[in-house]
This record gives C-alpha cells, structure tokens and sequence, in this order.
C-alpha cells in the first residue's frame, strides 16, 4: 500500500515503524437496516410525549442525533456528541415517576419532589403509651415555676415575725414610758422616784437598749446623793438584754429586706402571689399570737420566768424590790408591755387577713351570678 501524504513526515523513520504508524481506515457502519426507534426512546415521557432535555441541550426529533439526518451514515463523533446531549438527563426517568404526583410551578413545568417514607406515620402506639404521654403534657402543662413558691412561703414566714420585732421596737421607746408612767393605774414607787425621775432613768435604760454605747453610759449614772444609780449587776442584765435586742432588730432587718426582695420578684413573674404570701403569713401570725396569749394568760409568772430563761443565765436577771431596775419597770409595766405587743401585732394580722382574703375577683374569677347566667345560656 502506498502511503498518502500524510506519511511525508516520517520518511526518515524505519519502514517497520512507519508501517506501525499509519492511520487505520475508518470502519463503515451501515445503517440502512436499523429500525426509526431512536436509540434512548426510554429519556421520552409516557404517552409519546416530547423528550424533556436537560437545560441548555437542543431538542433532538426522533431517531436522529445531533448533525445527522436519518439515513445517513452517523460518524464516531456525532455519537459522542449525541450521547454528550443526552447524559444529563441520566436522571429523568425517576423525576417523570414522581412528576404525575408533584404539582407544577408557576412555568407549568413539573416540580420534582422526592417521596418520603412515610409508612412509619400510620402505625399508632399502644393506648398505654398515648395515656402516658397525654398524662406528660397536662402535668408539663399546669407545672408551676418553683422559685414563686419559695418566696410565698418565705414572705408567709417571715410576716409574722417582722410585726413582732416591729412591736418591740416600739414597746422599747421613750413615747411607750411616757403612756406608762402617766396612765391611770399605774402603781407610784414606794423608795421616792417621782414620774419625773422614772421618765429621765428609764429614758436613759431604754436608750441604751438601741444605741452603740458601752456598759459606762448606765454605769457612771449617779442619784442625787451621789450615789451610783444602777448597781453591776443591773448594768450587766442590761447588756444581756442589749444584745438580745440588738440581735433581734439585726434578724428583723434582714427579714425585711428578703421580704421586699420577695414582693419585688412576686409582683413581676406571679400575679397574686403578693397577697397569698401575706394572707398565709396573717393567718401564721394569728395563730402565735392566740397560742402565746392563752399561755400567758394561764400563768403569767411562770410565761415570764420561761421566757427569760431561753434568753439569760439563772440568776443575771433577779433583783430586789429597791434595785432601780425594779424600780422603773416593775412587774405591771411589764405585763402591759405584753399586752401592747399582742395588740399591735393582733390588730396588724387581721387588717392583713381581711385585705388579702381570697375574694372571688381577687382570684380572678367572676361573680356567682354571671356564672349562673352564663351556664343558664
């Protein structure tokens, strides 16, 4: 065979590897006998339908491909090409099986959308399990915040306490001597203290209760005749009793202040919570009061002697009849100190008991009759 000139650049190769290097001859493919079925009829939609083509492909007619025209002989390239156009749409058979279900966009042209399982949504759960989870969401459901219930109950327990500290604190002021010692009743001192003395010594005693001073600002007090007024033991006593109250005043400042913490955060995050909290707290405080009354009553000097013994040591609190301790406060001021105390904190329990009572429209809740109405409707 003689070589064409396409072999004129390897003249001065070897006639073995020359004759390796030729160019095999195009093999004829003769396609008079294929049938008109285009090649990948099974891209086309049911029904006969127009192919859908990948975006950016040109539409192809029926046994044809792109460059060729039916009948005539289809090169290597154009079969390339062909199956190039027509490889994107790999994937139309499984959008067209869905296409039929799937509604279509704005364009009219299918949407595809993948089917899910959805099997798993027709099997319902045993009744037990469906009771228990109902019985979840209600509990979850009429659950209630922890942190508003622990603040009633505190401003319930710290109620009736602070209108006790309150009351001693009011007991233990110079306006209290003065109603004392001027009231009608009141037994005079036997050893020759006038109202006078008794107001100007007992003012210094009830002061000294509540200020900052040492043992000296009683015990360097003298009587006319020079004489000490309050002897060591009185003045000792006094410090006890100093401490006691000053204790006391200190707990009942800081009840008050976890009180108004407590009706600060009650007001904002529970709506009644205010009035339940001092609605419990009167009825805590009408209850001590009546029980610590009715022990009184009963037995006032063994009440007294109680009452000072949980405080201070035996013996630190006993005088004689004409130690001026006894002097200014014998034993009628203090049992209507007592009364004082019990009235005031009394007085104060009910005003609150009636202002928090839990009324319907202070629940919330309306009146009978248009309950009645309602359900009469």
């Amino acid at each position: 065979m003689e070589p064409d000139g396409s072999d004129a650049a390897v003249k001065d190769e070897t006639p073995a590897r020359a004759k390796s290097a030729a160019p095999q001859p195009e093999p004829f493919l003769d396609t008079s006998g294929d049938s008109d079925e285009p090649a990948f009829s099974w891209l086309e939609p049911a029904g006969g339908a127009a192919r859908i083509d990948a975006p950016g492909t040109t539409n192809v007619p029926a046994g044809t491909t792109a460059g060729h025209t039916e009948g005539q002989p289809e090169s290597r390239a154009d079969r390339k090409a062909a199956e190039a156009a027509v490889e994107p749409s790999a994937a139309a058979p499984s959008r067209a099986a869905h296409a039929k279900d799937a509604p279509d966009d704005q364009s009219g042209s299918p949407v595809f959308r993948e089917s899910l399982p959805t099997s798993a949504l027709h099997v319902r759960p045993p009744e037990e399990e469906v009771e228990r989870r109902n019985a979840q969401r209600e509990s979850a459901a009429n659950a209630r915040p922890v942190a508003p219930r622990v603040l009633q109950v505190l401003l319930a327990i710290a109620y009736p306490f602070i209108l006790l500290i309150l009351a001693v604190r009011a007991v233990t002021s110079p306006l209290f001597l003065w109603v004392e010692y001027n009231r009608p009743g009141f037994p005079g001192d036997g050893y020759g203290f006038s109202t006078d003395d008794r107001m100007t010594y007992g003012s210094y005693a009830v002061d000294y209760l509540s200020n900052w001073a040492g043992p000296r600002y009683l015990g360097d007090l003298v009587h006319r005749g020079s004489d000490k007024l309050f002897k060591d033991g009185e003045v000792s006593h006094m410090a006890d009793v100093k401490a006691v109250i000053l204790s006391t005043f200190g707990a009942g400042a800081l009840l008050l202040l976890l009180a108004l913490i407590a009706i600060l955060y009650l007001r904002r995050r529970s709506t009644g919570g205010i009035r339940r909290g001092f609605f419990a707290g009167s009825v805590i405080t009408l209850v001590l009061v009546l029980g610590l009354g009715t022990l009184a009553f009963l037995g006032w000097q063994q009440f007294f002697t109680e009452f000072h013994r949980i405080f201070f040591a035996d013996g630190s609190w006993t005088f004689s009849l004409d130690d001026t301790l006894i002097r200014l406060f014998p034993g009628q001021f203090w049992i209507d100190a007592g009364i004082g105390i019990a009235g005031m904190v009394l007085l104060t329990a009910l005003v609150t008991l009636v202002l928090t009572w839990p009324t319907r429209r202070r629940r919330g809740l309306a009146p009978k009759e248009r309950t009645a109405a309602a359900e009469e409707s």
